[in-house]
């Protein structure tokens, strides 16, 4: 089993426009609920990709009411702590004319230490049911803070393969439990360490550290940029193909559902990274939140070319003679 885990949940409340006249009143816009937060994002597209996952996240209120009708509705498997606070949300604004989408974000909810208690405790029994836990998203308050590394630890006890994308203050904690595989985007390192991401050097540095806190593969992306991953110890260059971005939100996490799935059916590392790197481009061409299929895909991978940098790693022939 695939396990996602967020806890930072979010109900979206869109409103989808033929077009946008700003500083005026917009009528008729078209009314749709949908579940967001990273970690969901990730079951979404593994769905499109036909692999069954599981998440874990808080929900509370009227809001958590909603956002679990709409799990149901989508037919994405999910348990959950109930919370006193409302889930929060967000109102998306969509202008069909341009495609362009204006996103509007509450503030983080505050989860109770009973709360995070009654999380973790469950999370245990069920790290230890699963093959891979992809830990995703933020944290809504200094009460869960320790979620992700308390599940990572729990990974590495249980020998299961952790996934993190995170960022935040809990992201250096996060690092020093040692998942098996990160991804980030250049700017989350930035800001949630302080350290400088902005030439190749400065991110090849980076992923040597990684390496060094026991992160056996690792990625960074960094928009239309150039993505730099390690699979252990070697180091690779990857240019995204080129595509007209519309609304680029959930990309890195159509880019992380591709790693899993990779992993999942034992690609190569190459091909793992090919299918990541499009389903990232791929969600940025869309209005809709990862909900790529494969057939979308196609064109994209033949355009992907994954280049090791530094030295190089050894092919062995194991075909039979």
């Amino acid at each position: 089993m695939i396990l996602t885990v967020t806890i930072n949940p979010l109900l979206e409340i869109c409103l989808n426009h033929k077009s946008v006249s700003f500083n005026a009143e917009n009528r008729n816009g078209k009314l749709l609920y949908r579940a967001g937060g990273k970690g969901i994002n990730v079951n979404r597209q593994l769905k499109y990709l036909e692999t069954k996952s599981f998440g874990f996240t808080f929900a509370g209120g009227a809001n958590g009411k909603i956002f679990r009708s709409v799990l149901e509705h989508e037919e994405l498997s999910y348990s959950f702590i109930r919370t006193a606070a409302e889930t929060r949300i967000a109102s998306v604004i969509t202008d069909e004319s341009n495609k362009s989408v204006s996103t509007y974000f509450q503030e983080n909810n505050i989860v109770s230490s009973d709360e995070a208690n009654e999380f973790k405790l469950k999370l245990d029994k069920m790290i230890q049911n699963c093959e891979i836990v992809v830990f995703s998203g933020s944290s809504p308050s200094t009460s869960t803070d320790d979620i992700f590394p308390y599940g990572i630890s729990l990974a590495n006890k249980y020998d299961k393969v952790s996934v993190v994308d995170t960022y935040g203050t809990h992201l250096a904690n996060c690092i020093d439990a040692s998942p098996t595989i990160l991804h980030n985007n250049a700017e989350e390192i930035e800001k949630s360490l302080q350290v400088k991401m902005k030439s190749e050097k400065d991110k090849l540095a980076f992923l040597d550290h990684l390496y060094q806190k026991g992160i056996k593969q690792a990625f960074i992306t960094d928009g239309e940029l150039p993505i730099f991953a390690s699979n252990f110890d070697y180091h690779f260059k990857i240019v995204p193909p080129k595509v007209s971005a519309v609304h680029p939100t959930g990309s890195g996490d159509a880019f992380v559902a591709g790693v899993v799935y990779g992993w999942h059916n034992d690609f190569v590392f190459a091909e793992t990274c090919k299918l990541a790197s499009a389903l990232g481009a791929a969600n940025a061409e869309r209005l809709d939140i990862c909900a790529v299929d494969f057939a979308s895909l196609e064109e994209l991978r033949k355009q992907i070319n994954v280049m090791p940098i530094g030295k190089k790693m050894k092919l062995l022939d194991d075909s039979p003679q």
